[in-house]
Formats: structure tokens, sequence, C-alpha cells
């Protein structure tokens, strides 16, 4: 079974800024309803639904805290439908900066837990609350957000990256899981993208080195990274689950 964008509901967490909220905006210019989920962004992410239309919501919900997520997936359902389609963006609270990255020798083990929270146990809270209604209707997209460190690390962000790793391997398990329901599990891989508020303390100049060493001789806007998101919901990406697609302009392979 298959449907076409414009049938989809779709929740984006993390949708309040940057990345999420051009994945939300991308699915609204395609004629689905979104929900943009938001833990402190409740300014811009009610500025966001507004822009949007009637046709999104914005709902707040900690992704850490299960009954919380089930409450916003019951407001979410009461408004809009049952939710067909999932992006789990949300991201512990982060900045994208090389020289004020903690090193392997003095990093706290409280990072690790913290990246690892949101990025696995946020996911496994939004998934079992969203499943059972894509199990009924024989439909599910879930496409979760990854980064390029961990095929190049060439920023040590061990934290960060080791999550993103451990949520590849959960959307490789569910997506084992969950085909024989009709619902996919892919992931999209972006790197640094110009800009988000995560990556606002990145330096020009690394902007610049990367667009460099880029085929494209540019670097990845959020816009363009949810685009491909979009094509693993879309009909088009029926038949791919369990994948993980780098959009960073061809600055990784693999």
């Amino acid at each position: 079974m298959t449907k076409s964008l414009k049938d989809q509901t779709v929740l984006v967490t993390g949708a309040g800024r940057g990345l999420g909220a051009a994945i939300a905006t991308a699915f609204a210019r395609e004629g689905a309803q979104v929900v943009i989920n938001y833990r402190k962004s409740k300014a811009s992410a009610e500025a966001l639904a507004h822009a949007l239309g009637d046709r999104a919501i914005a709902v707040q919900a900690d992704v850490l805290e299960a009954q919380a997520v089930a409450s916003m997936i019951e407001t979410a359902t009461e408004r809009m439908g049952p939710i067909t389609t999932v992006v789990h963006n949300a991201l512990a609270d982060y900045s994208f900066n090389g020289d004020a990255r903690h090193t392997l020798d003095r990093i706290p083990a409280a990072d690790l837990v913290a990246q690892h929270a949101t990025a696995v146990l946020g996911a496994l809270n939004v998934f079992q609350a969203t499943i059972p209604a894509m199990e009924a209707e024989g439909f599910g997209r879930i496409v979760t957000i990854g980064t390029n460190l961990f095929q190049n690390p060439v920023v040590p962000y061990h934290d960060y990256t080791s999550a993103k790793a451990a949520l590849l391997a959960l959307t490789r398990t569910s997506a084992a899981e969950l085909g024989p329901k009709g619902i996919t599990v892919n992931m999209v891989s972006g790197g640094l993208l110009r800009t988000t508020d995560a990556s606002a303390g990145t330096p020009d100049a690394v902007f610049d080195l990367i667009a460099d060493n880029t085929p494209l001789r540019s670097v990845t806007t959020p816009e363009e990274a949810a685009d491909a998101v979009l094509f693993f919901a879309s009909p088009w990406a029926r038949a791919v689950t369990g994948q993980n697609l780098i959009v960073d302009g061809g600055l990784v392979y693999g």
C-alpha cells in the first residue's frame, strides 16, 4: 500500500526550528498534514504552524517522556487523524563547534547519555506511540535523521556521532521487524548544514573548507536535506527500507 504525500499526516519531532522546521515546511508544501513537535521552542513552533496554515499544528512534548509523547499523539490524532509518517529529528542541545568539543580524554559520560537518550530512547518512545495506527492502516513511513560523521569522523563529536550510529542500528532493526506490516524505516544523514541554530557556532572557515571539498562546491542547506526526507515518505521509495542516505553534496561516500 502507498499514499501520496498529500494524503499523509506527518509528525516531525524537534520541528520548532532548524532542520526540523525545514522538513515540516517541505511536507506542508506538498500538501501533507503536519504535526510540529517541539520541546522548548514554543514561539517559533507556533509561528511555523501559523505560517503553514490550517493543515499544521504545533504540539509540545519532550520525546524523552513516554507519557508526554503518548499525549501528543492523542492530541494530534484528535485534530488531524492517525499519524501515518514520522520523522525523528529531535536533537539534545548541541553546538557544532569543533574548537569547543570535548576530546575523548575529558568528555563526561553524561554527555553521551544525553545524546543517546534523545536520539535512541526518544525514537523508541515515538515509534511505540505511532506504530499501532500505522499497523492498523497497513501503511507507515518512518525517517530518522543521522549524520555523515560516522562514515567520516573528521571532528570527534563522540557523544553526538555515537548516538546517531546507534540510531542507525535501531533504524535497521526496526525496518526488519516492521516491513511485513507495510511500514518502511530509513535514515537521512546530512553533513554540517548551513545554517541552523546548532551549526551557528561553526566558524565560516569550516563552512568554506567543506564547500571546497564537496563536488557541488556548496554546503548543504536544511531545505536540501528536507527534500531527501520527502523521498523516503513518497511512493517512489515504496520498496526502500533499512537504508541510510547521505545528503551532503557528495562529500562522503559509502
